[in-house]
């Protein structure tokens, strides 16, 4: 007997709801990633994010270049960085300062960047429950590297009007259970406040059992290292972050430097990847390393354009906060939003700072050349005092 079909009707039962992927950790699946706006940027002037506004010198353009097409196929070796960044601080032209305690290559730890170095650091050290201590406003990185380690945070605000280190508060939290991690931004990103390489070793000695990482990106145009003085033997707990974005313009490329106790570099080191560095970055890093009078040059070059722009802000009755670092804040009367679109409108990229505490309402402007600032305050001038 034939079956007589059954019409399909549209009382269909609902299909399964696809898979969800599975879940993170909790840290993770609650953290808010730090982004930040990098699209868009070529063919503007960058003032930013802080970078080299020239490029680097033409003798690592040359090394690069000169890189045979056969060596891409090949795995990257790093003999001779970890010496070269080692002769490099303890011998600085310029006049610049060498150091009073010799290093070693073993001082030296080598990352993707410093932001690959932080990120080492918090998954070596930092574990659920434990505490970083550090200060507020600074490097937005800190905070999610905390958090996907389910640290707590304890951040401490900078003082008054001039945004002063918060030296009295900050040794107050290391007494009594010290935090795993004290970390300082020095000179710190965006306020440029600047700590004395001295009272830093003061904290160090304070905390033995704290390991404190000084943030050191911006310490060229200002100065305040604690390299200089710094011996590993008496502060093995110790470490000062280094790269070569902001000085050499190979931000690029990715390369940061960890330098300190080598007990300390060697277990930071073990949770990164043997190949994170690629051979280009290395051998740019090598020739930068090796034409420190290009870097020096700009470095000299960023500080008359600071001065100069100084000069025009305190002129003009422009409220400004310029302490160290190639970078300065200004506050726009317009607004930030108003006047940061605007100025991307005529070619030119600053920060809006906007909604980060006690700063707010800020513009966070990068220092490049002379001929880069006067093109910046001719653009600002026009936003914030049309001619009628």
């Amino acid at each position: 007997m034939r079956e007589i079909p059954v019409p399909l009707t549209s009382s269909r039962l609902p299909l399964p709801s696809p898979p969800s992927p599975p879940l993170a950790r909790p840290e993770v699946e609650g953290l808010q990633a730090y982004s930040a706006p990098l699209e868009g940027r070529r063919g503007l002037l960058r003032l930013d994010f802080n970078e080299n506004t020239v490029g680097p010198s033409p003798k690592v353009v040359e090394a690069i270049r000169a890189i045979p097409a056969d060596h891409y196929a090949i795995y990257p070796e790093y003999d001779g960085l970890r010496e070269a960044v080692a002769t490099n601080l303890a011998d600085r032209s310029g006049g610049r300062a060498g150091l009073a305690h010799s290093l070693t290559p073993d001082h030296v730890g080598l990352f993707n960047g410093v932001d690959a170095a932080l990120h080492a650091v918090f998954h070596a050290y930092g574990a659920s429950g434990d505490r970083l201590l550090t200060t507020s406003p600074t490097f937005g990185y800190y905070t999610p590297c905390a958090q996907m380690q389910g640290m707590a945070i304890e951040a401490i605000p900078y003082q008054g009007a001039d945004f002063a280190f918060p030296l009295d508060q900050l040794r107050a939290a290391l007494l009594g259970q010290p935090p795993r991690l004290l970390l300082i931004c020095n000179p710190n990103n965006p306020t440029g406040t600047r700590l004395a390489p001295e009272l830093i070793l003061e904290l160090a000695a304070a905390a033995p059992q704290t390991l404190v990482v000084v943030d050191e990106l911006y310490e060229a145009f200002t100065g305040d290292s604690v390299l200089p003085l710094v011996d590993f033997e008496r502060h093995p707990n110790l470490l000062v972050l280094r790269s070569l974005a902001k000085t050499a313009g190979l931000a690029g490329l990715r390369m940061g430097f960890a330098i300190g106790d080598p007990g300390v570099v060697d277990r930071v080191s073990r949770v990164s990847g043997p190949y994170d560095i690629n051979s280009f970055a290395v051998t740019a890093a090598l020739a930068a390393l090796a034409d420190q009078s290009y870097v020096d040059a700009y470095v000299q070059q960023v500080g008359q354009a600071r001065d100069w722009l100084v000069q025009q802000l305190m002129a003009a009755g422009v409220r400004h906060h310029a302490a160290g670092g190639n970078y300065l804040l200004l506050w726009p009367k317009q607004g930030p939003a108003l006047v940061e679109a605007r100025l991307r409108e005529a070619g030119i990229l600053v920060r809006s700072m906007d909604g980060k505490p006690l700063i707010s309402g800020s513009l966070r402007v990068s220092i490049g050349t002379l001929e880069h600032m006067q093109r910046f305050w001719a653009a600002y001038a026009a936003i914030e005092h049309p001619t009628t």
